[in-house]
């Protein structure tokens, strides 16, 4: 901590601003304080640890964990514009792209995500065609620059998406009508329709690869248990297509229950195989038990964070959900060097 004595006290939105060696820093000035000397409210939403300066809550931790091993984490954002700025990759939705008329030239490498489970939760189908996405996609390559690679359009194994209704507070159209289904036919059976799931996701890699040969659409593996992976693996293999040479593969249907040992279980057996994954969606809590064994993820974490957190010193807005400064920030603390992020922290007793 600074040793100057602080001094311009403002009061702002309930946060104290104090200037300390000639630099603003937010004060909660509420009365709950830890041994460490941080506030309540620098408890952590995930873990219940301190998260305040110069400490190391168990997220932080795992985040040190997964930085050292190495995985690339693309920052998920929905504003577009901060292709033209970002120094981190970034990975936008393609529901963010398709209404633009015009796009702004990308200054880092980033992903395209296809907006699949949108997709399937609100209209349960896609209503574009593969041809229409070749389209689109290769636009948003030329225009764009820079892009890695591109997410097919595939369709997650949740049981939730395929047989549609509430979950967690939020609707779901469902896929019975997709899966050929008349409205006096019996539904079917978890296995038969996550299969139908995958059958659509692989033919539809296909018809991307076929249609735009040069573009960098990546496989997607589908399922819900791990046998239903196997089965989506062997879908490729019997179309020719090997996993082990692709440079990712994207693992779908897990960013909801991803600290779970089946989901490190469904990982670990891809990654002794050979197959580069990526983690679609991924917290960074749990991540640490199975990060070895991932090339990349994407995580719009920090969205979440900023959300439940006063905003940043001299931010005037309520709170820093949709800001770049959190975010990249965010995003350097969780990839910067292990030196430099273990200066000045200690763990909280």
């Amino acid at each position: 901590m600074p040793e100057s004595a602080p001094t311009s006290l403002t009061l702002i939105n309930e946060v104290s601003l104090v200037e300390r060696d000639g630099q603003l820093q937010a004060v909660c000035p509420c009365s709950g304080f830890y041994l460490c000397g941080h506030c309540v409210h620098d408890v952590c939403f995930d873990c219940d640890e301190c998260a305040g300066p110069g400490c190391a809550c168990a997220c932080m931790r795992e985040e040190q964990e997964v930085r050292a091993l190495g995985v690339r984490i693309y920052l998920t954002t929905h504003m577009v514009n901060w292709l033209a700025t970002s120094e981190v990759p970034l990975m936008v939705n393609r529901g963010r792209l398709a209404p633009r008329k015009s796009f702004p030239r990308a200054r880092s490498a980033w992903v395209l995500d296809s907006g699949g489970f949108t997709m399937l939760q609100r209209n349960g189908r896609w209503t574009l065609s593969a041809e229409q996405y070749a389209v689109e996609v290769r636009r948003y390559a030329e225009a764009i620059g820079r892009m890695e690679w591109a997410a097919p359009q595939d369709w997650m194994c949740e049981p939730w998406v395929i047989y549609g209704g509430t979950h967690q507070g939020q609707r779901y159209h469902g896929t019975r009508a997709a899966r050929g289904l008349a409205d006096d036919d019996p539904e079917q059976d978890l296995d038969t329709a996550v299969a139908l799931h995958q059958r659509y996701t692989v033919d539809n890699f296909l018809a991307l690869r076929r249609l735009a040969p040069d573009l960098p659409f990546i496989p997607v593996l589908q399922g819900w248990e791990l046998r239903h992976y196997l089965d989506c693996a062997q879908l490729y293999a019997d179309a020719g297509v090997d996993l082990t040479t692709e440079p990712v593969v994207g693992l779908g249907s897990v960013c909801r229950r991803q600290a779970t040992a089946e989901i490190r279980h469904i990982v670990e057996t891809f990654a002794v195989r050979g197959v580069r994954l990526h983690g679609f969606g991924v917290k960074i809590k749990g991540l640490a038990a199975y990060a070895r064994h991932l090339t990349s993820v994407d995580s719009m974490a920090w969205s979440k964070d900023a959300r439940y957190s006063p905003p940043l010193a001299g931010h005037s807005h309520k709170n820093c959900a949709n800001c770049p400064d959190w975010a990249f920030r965010w995003h350097a603390r969780v990839v910067a060097d292990a030196a430099v992020h273990e200066r000045g922290r200690s763990v909280c007793a």
